[in-house]
């Protein structure tokens, strides 16, 4: 055997063990399958923004159709990339992690994040390639290729970003990574055990074949509280929603919800499922999965509603409307004539306007229309 050793071209090869029981790696490759490009796709900031970036995964491997491609996020979002045909790996963002992704070489490093360590980070990969955002020697966060100017530009420009953008992020984002633009959806999808169990679990709850479901995300991020409506609007819209037939309803939500959910079953009683909050981001999907109309704040819950298409009726206020696309599945609810609509601010000097006037009425609309359309026998639910 030659000297230095020279691993085969084969992205199953680790230098640990066969990835193929009883076989061995020196009498050839039972399955080979070439690396070709290396690319590492660095998103680690916000769950819904993972979510939204996994529509660039088959543009990546348009581009690249002979490629290994991994992604680097944070420990929370890493479940959201579980069973994504895409991926041959994905990272969690920790030291050890750190230390591998310094000693390998890359051809491409796509940073998705415009925050000083997602960029420190790409810096100090080996790459032939890196695009996104980077860090100068001043520590200061910068663009490192023209056609990211757009998308650093929306950072710092708010005239741009709240009233003259009107492209999705998706579209951008795919500027910033010379990808062709071809509007493709998300990517997730669930396992086989997975459907498996939310199966028996709408069996546990009485929820039924002919039942249609109407699933209310509703909380948000601790970071942006005002992206969700109030309890007693929540109240309203439930016990408007009940009187259409053959509808049931779920609470959706994450371990920050469990206690205002209580509180809107508590109100509501017997005519909303509460769905378990504290299982995880896996069992939340399965959960979410069981809706065919969601009812929600810009935040994960709705980016986790399109990448399962459902049909997502969503409002906004302080978040910017038109770099999200719902896939001409949904509608989304903007607060016409507010002048200080989308802002972006954590605290709210206008005692939340855009929250109080979100028209509740137009929600039932949508939610009944929505479902004489699920009830015609052409319709193919998900």
């Amino acid at each position: 055997m030659d000297f230095p050793f020279t691993p085969p071209d084969c992205k199953r090869f680790t230098g640990y063990k066969p990835c193929f029981p009883y076989t061995n790696c020196f009498q050839g490759c039972v399955d080979p399958s070439p690396r070709g490009t290396r690319i590492l796709l660095i998103n680690l900031d916000a769950m819904g923004a993972v979510l939204q970036t996994t529509s660039l995964l088959p543009a990546i491997k348009r581009k690249y159709p002979i490629s290994t491609v991994s992604w680097l996020t944070l420990k929370n979002a890493s479940p959201l990339l579980d069973n994504n045909p895409y991926l041959d790996a994905v990272y969690q963002w920790d030291p050890e992690t750190w230390l591998i992704l310094q000693n390998m070489e890359f051809d491409l490093v796509l940073n998705a994040d415009k925050t000083r360590r997602s960029a420190s980070l790409t810096m100090m990969l080996h790459a032939q390639e890196k695009l996104g955002f980077g860090l100068d020697k001043d520590g200061v966060i910068i663009p490192l290729n023209p056609e990211a100017m757009y998308l650093y530009r929306l950072g710092l420009d708010d005239e741009l970003k709240f009233h003259i953008n009107r492209r999705t992020g998706q579209d951008i984002l795919a500027e910033a990574f010379k990808l062709p633009y071809e509007r493709d959806e998300y990517v997730l999808h669930l396992t086989t055990e997975e459907r498996s169990y939310q199966e028996a679990y709408e069996r546990e709850i009485g929820i039924h074949d002919d039942d249609i479901v109407v699933g209310f995300n509703t909380g948000c991020s601790t970071l942006f509280p005002n992206k969700k409506m109030t309890i007693e609007q929540h109240e309203y819209l439930i016990n408007k929603i009940s009187a259409i037939p053959n509808v049931r309803m779920i609470l959706l939500g994450g371990p920050e919800d469990t206690e205002r959910n209580a509180e809107i079953a508590r109100r509501v009683g017997e005519k909303v499922i509460p769905t378990p909050t504290e299982e995880g981001a896996r069992r939340g999907i399965i959960y979410e999965n069981m809706a065919d109309i969601i009812i929600t704040g810009d935040s994960f819950g709705m980016h986790l509603g399109i990448a399962l298409k459902k049909y997502v009726i969503a409002w906004f206020g302080l978040s910017c409307w038109h770099e999200i696309d719902l896939y001409d599945r949904g509608e989304k609810l903007i607060p016409e004539g507010l002048a200080c609509a989308p802002c972006w601010k954590r605290e709210c000097p206008y005692n939340l306007e855009c929250i109080r006037m979100i028209d509740l009425d137009r929600m039932v609309e949508l939610v009944e229309k929505y479902v004489l359309a699920l009830q015609a026998p052409q319709v193919h639910r998900q």
